[in-house]
């Protein structure tokens, strides 16, 4: 009897240490288990990071390319990201696989003021917008001061006005722009909504009375950017005024033209650089400026301290150059822009003209006025004041909305948010 009672408490004891045994084994395998994943999710967070890290270089790198999508593998994990442009925002998304543990990182990017990214097809400072009969943007407009139109007046897209609108006829693109924004609508034909304090004499889908003013916002190149810019040209040399006889052909940049610049008819120049010019420039009728090929997707600048006179048929070309017959081959991103410093606001007279048929990329004037003559096309232009003669014309190219100078300062993304998402 007193062996079984022995036997049994053994039994007992045995069966306590198995059991104590097993829990202290399952405990140790899942604790374990939860290590493991702790480092694999942590592994693939950092994946997540270097995914976003990644495409910011990329973005914000003018020697570097970005596309909609891409993978990255960092040590046993692998992330893919996606990039999706909204209008003047990038939302970038990357999410990481480690052995099925799933880290998601997503960041936003909105177009900051102080850059010199264009994201409106027309904007303009305090001077104020004034289009004649059948002139026409194909893109949103902002100006810090009033907008006026006359006959058949035409926007495709968004159009604001910290101040007032008048005589506008506004259309949509798309189901969310067509849109017209102002303190003050008058006399106006809109195909979507009208955000106003004041109206009258104007038709619209959609009334919203009442509606905040649109905020002064700055113009999107500032002075130090172009004093940069300036001390790139010099860096390459300084010369006396610059000519280019009739159907010669010539290379220059980066360099600083003390004096006047003049391109005459039918010459061709290959722009090789930033070119900051003291006096006035004079592009003669079918004259014709291109980036160098080296330039690749980066845009150029050429800057002038004096006023700057388009006249019929020039063609401006960005990297991918000149086709004869007064166009340039398929754009493929790059651009020339032509600034001008003075503060002319003579409309007869003003900082910078274009006349008919010019085929200038980007036009921009911090201080003064630029006019375009009848048949004019452009892709951007920016200035304190601007008008529009009849029949003139601004077509808007989205990759302004992330323009990459190969000269001084990049483009102006800025990081909103970044964040952890599901």
């Amino acid at each position: 009897m007193k062996g079984f009672a022995a036997f049994f408490v053994v039994i007992i004891v045995l069966s306590t240490l198995l059991v104590v045994a097993f829990s202290f084994t399952f405990i140790t395998v899942n604790a374990n288990r939860n290590l493991l994943n702790t480092i694999k999710s942590t592994q693939a967070y950092y994946a997540s990071e270097a995914g976003i890290e990644d495409s910011l270089l990329r973005i914000l790198n003018p020697d570097m390319d970005y596309s909609g999508t891409n993978s990255l593998v960092v040590g046993s994990a692998q992330t893919d990201v996606t990039i999706e442009k909204i209008s003047t925002s990038l939302i970038i998304e990357s999410r990481a696989d480690n052995s099925q543990i799933m880290r998601n990182l997503e960041v936003r990017a909105q177009i900051s003021s102080d850059g010199t990214s264009f994201h409106y097809g027309v904007q303009v400072g305090e001077g104020g917008l004034t289009m004649d009969g059948n002139s026409r943007v194909n893109g949103n407009i902002y100006s810090n001061g009033p907008i006026s139109g006359a006959s058949n007046t035409k926007i495709y897209g968004d159009i604001y006005s910290v101040v007032s609108i008048d005589s506008m006829k506004v259309y949509k693109t798309s189901s969310d722009d067509g849109n017209a924004y102002a303190n003050t609508i008058t006399d106006c034909n809109i195909e979507n909504g009208a955000y106003y304090q004041n109206i009258s004499g104007t038709s619209a889908d959609a009334y919203y009375p009442g509606s905040p003013d649109p905020e002064i916002i700055p113009l999107p190149i500032n002075e130090d950017q172009i004093a940069s810019w300036k001390e790139d040209a010099v860096n390459g040399g300084t010369i006396s005024s610059y000519y280019l006889g009739g159907n010669d052909a010539d290379f220059l940049g980066p360099t600083k033209v003390n004096g006047d610049f003049e391109i005459n008819s039918n010459a061709q120049l290959t722009q090789t650089g930033t070119i900051w010019v003291t006096g006035d420039i004079i592009l003669d009728s079918n004259a014709v400026i291109e980036l160098s090929s080296s330039y690749g997707s980066d845009s150029g600048i050429i800057i002038a301290d004096g006023k700057i006179s388009l006249s019929s048929n020039v063609a401006i070309c960005g990297s991918e150059g000149y086709d004869k017959g007064g166009k340039c081959f398929t754009n493929e991103g790059s651009f020339l822009m032509i600034l001008s410093t003075n503060n002319s606001l003579d409309p007869s007279s003003p900082a910078i003209e274009a006349v008919s048929n010019s085929k200038a990329a980007i036009l921009y004037t911090n201080n003064g006025m630029i006019s375009l003559d009848s048949n004019a096309e452009l892709k951007e232009i920016t200035g304190y004041a601007l008008h529009f003669d009849s029949n003139a014309e601004v077509t808007y190219e989205s990759g302004l909305a992330d323009i990459r100078f190969k000269s001084g300062p990049g483009g102006g993304w800025s990081i909103v948010s970044w964040k952890e998402v599901e």
